[in-house]
């Protein structure tokens, strides 16, 4: 069988690094990783550059990368609308763009937005994150009606809690402990149980699966 090659985003920790390291343990694919310093993802342009220089060729796309920064409305500065936008919107919209003509000439591909579960509802301090997760959801649901005839599959998987770097950045011990009193499953969740439902609808397995935002949250919003 010949490898697919997948380009993911935002790999160095918690998910991102979590999907890496499931990937890199299969012989079906080679990965794509680009650094910050390879891709800037804070402008379109420089992803149009990274596609144009490195010549590459992506059956695969796994849109992780994001930025969560909390604040109340009063606070909300010019700077981090435009940082926000830019990384967890735009990006993967021009990524999808880059990637989509060579999917369509092969006719198959697989898109995965890593969304949110304030993608689905929201949250006090979250209306930045939400925002641009609701959008991508948005995304995602079009592009499986624009897609689908090529056999191109794009979905979302929307996380809750997730034991991962940021989370512990945003969320005090004490307040973990609260939340997780309200999760069915009484624990949050560990990246690599993310990373293996994106396996799974990346896979030749997944022939049905578009359009779809998954939920993937311990029942937390059950």
């Amino acid at each position: 069988m010949q490898k697919k090659n997948v380009l993911i985003t935002g790999v160095s920790r918690g998910i991102g690094k979590a999907i890496k390291e499931a990937l890199k343990a299969s012989d079906q694919y080679n990965l794509i990783l680009p650094s910050r310093q390879d891709m800037d993802l804070t402008r379109s342009e420089n992803i149009t550059k990274y596609f144009n220089e490195k010549k590459i060729q992506v059956d695969i796309l796994i849109n992780n990368a994001g930025i969560n920064i909390l604040n109340n409305i009063e606070d909300i500065k010019q700077n981090t609308v435009e940082d926000m936008l830019a990384i967890n919107l735009v990006a993967p919209l021009s990524l999808i763009q880059s990637c989509v003509p060579y999917m369509k000439s092969q006719k198959w591909g697989r898109i995965v937005n890593i969304s949110s579960i304030w993608g689905i509802r929201s949250k006090e301090y979250r209306t930045l994150y939400s925002a641009t997760k609701f959008a991508l959801n948005g995304i995602t649901k079009a592009l499986s009606r624009e897609l689908g005839e090529h056999n191109i599959l794009v979905n979302a998987v929307c996380p809750g809690y997730v034991n991962t770097e940021l989370t512990n950045k945003n969320i005090s011990p004490a307040e973990q402990d609260t939340i997780k009193a309200t999760i069915p499953l009484k624990r949050f969740a560990e990246p690599a149980e993310i990373a293996h439902l994106i396996k799974f609808l990346i896979s030749e397995e997944n022939t049905y699966i578009t359009g779809q935002t998954i939920i993937i949250d311990g029942g937390f919003l059950a």
